[in-house]
């Protein structure tokens, strides 16, 4: 059998020991948030890149669709639903900076004698990191 006396000041000892003291967690917690304000730009400016990358290619896939369609028809879609139901698109891509799918502005042909869908925009009205709109892409 072990006997607690002598062996208080050790277990004592043992006890102030076992956990951080508030100056070591502010230490870690500044630490921690150095580096979070270094990487955070570098992230939020990442999605941008990425976002514009996915718009570029929607806006290529929905074009090429358009451009099949009158090959197609002779006629442009009505509207990109149309694309839809012929099964040109699978389904209207969601913009990826207004996050909905109903925000794309469609232009009409340029020979006033036809109608329909001719081009399509985004509708986010930022600017890009080359200096462009987004809604004359």
């Amino acid at each position: 059998m072990v006997s607690l006396t002598g062996n208080g000041d050790r277990m004592s000892a043992n006890l102030r020991h076992q956990g951080f003291t508030l100056i070591e967690l502010l230490v870690v917690m500044a630490i921690v948030a150095t580096l979070l304000s270094l990487v955070a730009p570098r992230y939020f400016s990442s999605l941008d890149k990425a976002k514009e990358a996915v718009l570029r290619q929607d806006l290529l896939i929905m074009r090429n669709a358009i451009d099949q369609f009158y090959s197609d028809t002779g006629k442009y879609p009505i509207d990109l639903e149309e694309l839809v139901d012929k099964h040109y698109l699978r389904k209207v891509p969601i913009d990826p900076f207004t996050e909905n799918n109903q925000t794309w502005i469609v232009m009409p042909p340029k020979n006033e004698m036809e109608s329909g869908v001719y081009d399509v925009h985004s509708g986010h009205t930022g600017q890009s990191e080359d200096g462009t709109y987004y809604e004359e892409w």
